[in-house]
């Protein structure tokens, strides 16, 4: 199958992480990146050895030695940059939140599907076999009938970091909410009521979140999001017969998951077969979700994941902030 050549849009520490985890891939590999200076951008390509660098977005987007754009710009950024690596040709891998608002995401989805090019949001978590894994348990009904969802990710990170600006629309729920929020669609579909309460420092960042959400089913999530608190990855789904833990829910770098029945508790391997020879670091999520998207764009593969799931997950995180701002239920 043919390889897929990525750019990467921004010199940010994400775009590192993924240039390093294609590494290993079988259909991913970048070979430009480019930043709003020359300096910075030849900087990264020559620490991840690359072959082009730019000192535009603009000019990567001419570039005929790219196929597909990774945009890891800030957030305020990303409907834009999306819309115009399409406009561009290049399918599109962006990094969440896909859209700010929900009508942004469907106006990126309009030009991608005009041009015939795949274009996903960047909640690699999906893709690896571990997430796989938990949702055949749950269609099993290894757990029961799911009755509800806990989630946790939380975070310390520096005064200046980027995530906390609000012109750049920073905050914990679209930096960290993304996963929790996403996990809970995922699992128990999309909510129809949504309550937050949030902390916000002086500039008005949400630095701390806590949400609860009705969904389908009668199922009942809540989770807790933070820029101030220790580490923790949780997620956790209950059910009317068990419960299934996953301890690093995100980066997905266990050998296992934890099932729980009948106070008994097993330990279920994520990868029995070795088919995707994980290497459990921080890499293996971001290289299997760089493959699953390549094959997609060289083979016609199935992406489950695209214009609906993005939007409402545009709409939920819309939910949530208006919901924490007005300290009042919202209705989905």
């Amino acid at each position: 199958m043919t390889e897929v050549r990525w750019g990467v849009l921004s010199t940010a520490r994400i775009g590192s992480v993924v240039v390093r985890a294609t590494r290993r891939a079988r259909l991913a590999r970048f070979v430009a990146v480019a930043s709003r200076s020359d300096a910075a951008a030849r900087r990264f390509a020559e620490e991840h050895d690359l072959e082009e660098s730019y000192g535009s977005y603009e000019q990567l987007l001419g570039s005929d030695s790219v196929d597909a754009v990774y945009v890891s710009v800030p957030n305020t950024l990303h409907s834009e940059w999306t819309i115009r690596a399409l406009e561009a040709g290049k399918h599109v891998l962006c990094e969440k939140p896909f859209a700010l608002r929900p009508e942004d995401g469907a106006s990126a989805f309009d030009v991608a599907e005009q041009a015939g090019l795949v274009c996903v949001e960047g909640l690699m978590y999906r893709h690896h076999p571990q997430t796989m894994l938990v949702r055949r348990l749950l269609d099993e009904g290894a757990i029961g009938a799911l009755k509800h969802v806990r989630a946790a990710l939380t975070v310390r990170i520096e005064k200046e970091d980027i995530r906390r600006d609000r012109a750049l629309g920073g905050g914990a729920l679209t930096d960290l909410g993304c996963y929790c929020a996403s996990a809970a669609r995922l699992f128990a579909g999309n909510p129809s009521r949504v309550f937050a309460e949030a902390v916000r420092d002086s500039n008005g960042i949400d630095t701390h979140l806590a949400a609860t959400m009705r969904q389908p089913r009668d199922v009942i999530t809540q989770f807790d999001i933070g820029f101030d608190l220790p580490r923790r990855d949780e997620l956790e789904l209950i059910g009317t017969e068990g419960a299934i833990t996953v301890t690093d829910p995100w980066l997905c770098r266990n050998e296992t998951i934890e099932l729980r029945r009948d106070g008994q508790s097993e330990k279920r391997p994520v990868d029995p077969e070795g088919r995707y020879a994980l290497a459990h670091d921080d890499h293996d999520v971001y290289r299997i979700e760089l493959d699953a998207i390549s094959e997609a764009i060289t083979g016609g593969a199935q992406l489950p994941f695209g214009r609906t799931d993005a939007i409402e997950q545009a709409r939920l995180l819309k939910a949530l902030s208006d919901s924490s701002l007005r300290s009042q239920p919202v209705a989905m």
